[in-house]
């Protein structure tokens, strides 16, 4: 019998392809390139340099991806003659096309001509003051067209969502509408999805695949549908096979040392893959819209005042940002460098790839078994909740500043929260030699990257099962995560949907350092004219001046609360400097932008679970391992912007905690008055003894003596040290001249023990009164 091609007979089974299948296009069309199929591992080795020319890896994986999809030819024809695939590819690209593009063009004439004819709306109604002042028609317009684009298709919806990270060229509210598009697009056909993925395992039988497939799918979006499903065993990874590499001494004392040092995430690989498959044609229906779309743009540019919205260079930017989620490997490939990336932190997670599966329409990855971060800015992070903005700001400025290598799609629906219980220090075998190669039988050391051993257990179903019951029920939420942190759990970030993600080019990264180093000196003016020489259109530029006035005036006030930037949002002040540019028509790269957007979302999630969260002061750590990274070259380069940033906030760090300490131990005590001012209340003043006046007129008289004697206190059990510091005044002058004055000042002493209240100084040392 023959063998299925990319996998060989062997006693265990199955294994494992070493070169992926080519990708199908359309209901039984096999393309094949004149080269060799382009390989995720391929696509790897592009994406983690840039080229010479510039082009940044994300821009070489969508070049080689296209190059590939168009030298594509059908199965049937891939064989034949030059002139049949001549006659093929002229039919196919001046008949069929343009008129299946034309058919497309009527169907959106019909949903975008009312939309269209509407648009005058916009300047009628009241101003809503609550909604950047917009018009009430300019608001129903926005709505309309968001609706209008759900019926326009997959490009449209991923049009608008776009649009709506697009701040610095649109309107507010018109941005904050588009964000609530989603996707109405029906799911495809099981019988589809089988045929796709039949062919992705290189020929094998859809049940000899999978053992369990659920046929619902978890989610559809506007390109793809997403399954749970569950690997045979014999193609399950049991491990981060992909992390896996020679130790070099430096790494194998950083690991020991690092293990020794704090408590390490027991991750267990799950045996549950997500299979993202792409809708049918639907790369085909999109290249029809960009068309379509790219001729208005033309047209649009061509009015006068539009031309500083350069509309083809955005459908441009578009179009290529649409083309990289409509090739799977290269998400696939994403998420293989982020796993390099953060394989030696512990602040963050990406699912495990299953690269020698994945194709242009298929991705198999591992599942993501954790809560979306969404539940948590519903219902409250509680005990978890500075930790879970902690980890997501460090993950992030991680990205930002160390990688270059950014999740361009960080909304909280991207973001899974895991719980495991760490493996303390002490636990790890004392036999461990930093130096060796090998570890002592028994020994495992991170336990990452090295498959499920025997005693682990994944607890974060436990956790869910937990938590579950417990959704839009904030208090009783809380009150379990409490329970949850009260037996030992710790939290973790999973980030999934890696398909874009933004890297700045040497031009960019130039722009953006240039611009850093003006906003470290304070130097606003000088920002702003950077901003303005460096944009797409210089010329189109409104009052460059007065756009750098407002940019030293901005810095200037950032600059006046130095040391209270963590209640400075940096949101608002990005929101400020994208509201200017947009006034002033400033063009910014789609990148930078896309990094500003990015920082504005962290920052928001951030804040609704840490309403304290301080961005400077979590990017300290991360300025200190750029410091030792790069700080030399810096410094041979005449460079001292980020030394003077990273000096600048050592000194506020080192100046608000030698302030805060004092006022933080001035609070305790407060806390603690207040606290036993409510179990009960302090006396007001010390507890004298009853005397009679000492005179022969006035004997019958009593009043408060000067304090108890030393004989009263014997007789009540009170020492005599212990009875000023409970509130009984002493005199040891003084004499008890009967017995009834004796009785009853001792009778006083034990009424007021009974009474008395006290709280010990330790709150772990007991008391015996």
């Amino acid at each position: 019998m023959a063998k299925p091609r990319g996998f060989s007979s062997r006693t265990s089974g199955w294994t494992h392809y070493k070169q992926t299948p080519p990708p199908r296009s359309g209901r039984g069309k096999v393309l094949l390139s004149s080269a060799a199929p382009l390989t995720p591992g391929a696509l790897i080795l592009l994406g983690e340099h840039d080229s010479n020319d510039g082009k940044t890896g994300e821009k070489q994986m969508l070049d080689a991806s296209r190059e590939e999809l168009d030298s594509s030819l059908p199965s049937v024809i891939a064989k034949s003659s030059h002139v049949r695939r001549t006659i093929f590819h002229f039919v196919d690209t001046y008949l069929w096309e343009p008129l299946c593009t034309g058919f497309r063009f009527l169907h959106l004439v019909v949903i975008f001509v009312p939309v269209i004819a509407t648009a005058p709306a916009i300047w009628f109604g009241g101003r809503v003051s609550g909604q950047d002042n917009e018009r009430g028609g300019a608001l129903w317009w926005y709505g309309f067209l968001v609706k209008s684009m759900e019926r326009g298709g997959p490009a449209f919806i991923k049009l608008g969502q776009w649009a709506a990270s697009r701040s610095d060229i649109f309107p507010k509210e018109m941005c904050l509408t588009m964000a609530s598009l989603h996707s109405n697009a029906p799911a495809h056909s099981m019988r589809r999805t089988k045929a796709i993925l039949e062919h992705a395992f290189g020929g094998r039988r859809f049940d000899d695949i999978f053992e369990d497939f659920q046929e619902k799918p978890l989610g559809v979006g506007a390109i793809a549908q997403v399954y749970k499903a569950k690997l045979k065993p014999d193609l399950a990874a049991l491990g981060d096979s992909d992390l896996e590499e020679t130790p070099t001494l430096r790494k194998r004392v950083r690991k020991n040392v690092d293990t020794l040092a704090k408590n390490i995430p027991q991750r267990v690989p799950s045996s549950y893959v997500a299979v993202k498959v792409l809708h049918p044609k639907v790369e085909r229906i999109v290249r029809r819209d960009l068309r379509i779309m790219g001729f208005f743009a033309k047209v649009i540019n061509a009015i006068p005042t539009m031309e500083w919205f350069s509309f083809p260079d955005e459908v441009k930017q578009f179009g290529e940002m649409m083309q990289l989620q409509l090739d799977l490997r290269i998400e696939s490939a994403n998420l293989t460098m982020f796993r390099k990336h953060f394989k030696e932190r512990t602040t963050a997670w990406f699912p495990y790839p299953y690269s020698e599966y994945t194709t242009r329409e298929v991705l198999v990855e591992e599942f993501a078994q954790g809560i979306p971060l969404a539940a948590f800015l519903e219902d409250g992070g509680g005990v978890f909740q500075k930790e879970i903005a902690d980890e997501g700001l460090s993950a992030f400025l991680h990205m930002l500043l160390i990688d270059n290598f950014i999740h361009a799609d960080l909304h909280p629906g991207n973001i899974m929260v895991r719980f495991y219980k760490p493996t303390p220090a002490m636990d790890v075998n004392p036999s461990i030699d930093l130096f060796s190669r090998t570890r002592p039988a028994g020994t495992d050391v991170t336990r990452r990257g090295r498959g499920p051993q025997p005693e682990d257990e994944d607890v974060t179903e436990q956790v869910l099962s937990q938590l579950r019951p417990h959704r839009h029920k904030p208090n009783e939420w809380i009150a379990e995560l409490s329970r949850i942190d009260s037996e030992g759990y710790r939290p973790q970030l999973i980030f999934i949907d890696t398909g874009l993600v933004t890297e700045l080019n040497s031009v960019n990264r130039r722009n953006f350092l240039d611009l850093f180093k003006a906003i470290a000196e304070f130097d606003g003016y000088k920002a702003g004219h950077l901003m303005v020489d460096r944009c797409r259109q210089p010329d189109a530029v409104i009052d460059r001046e007065i756009f750098a006035l407002r940019m030293q005036h901005l810095v200037l006030g950032v600059k006046s609360r130095t040391f209270a930037l963590g209640n400075i949002k940096i949101g608002d002040v990005l929101s400020e400097v994208l509201d200017m540019v947009r006034s002033h028509h400033v063009r910014l790269e789609g990148d930078f932008v896309n990094v500003v957007l990015s920082i504005l979302l962290l920052e928001g999630i951030g804040r609704r679970l840490d309403p304290n969260m301080d961005l400077f002061a979590g990017a300290l750590p991360i300025l200190r391992k750029l410091g030792t990274q790069g700080g030399t070259s810096m410094v041979k380069g005449g460079d001292f912007s980020m030394i003077k940033v990273w000096a600048g906030l050592e000194a506020r760090n080192f100046i608000n905690v030698s302030v805060e300490e004092p006022a933080k131990k001035q609070r305790r005590r407060q806390r603690r008055a207040e606290k036993a001012e409510k179990v009960a209340p302090r006396p007001v003043g010390k507890l004298r003894p009853v005397v009679r006046c000492p005179t022969i007129k006035y004997n019958r008289r009593v009043r408060a003596g000067r304090g108890f004697t030393l004989q009263e206190l014997k007789a009540a059990g009170v020492p005599r040290k212990l009875a000023p510091t409970i509130g009984i005044a002493v005199d040891p002058r003084r004499q008890n001249l009967s017995e009834e004055s004796l009785e009853a000042n001792v009778a006083r002493l034990k009424d007021w023990q009974d009474r008395l209240i006290l709280f010990p100084r330790k709150s772990g040392r007991k008391n015996k009164a």
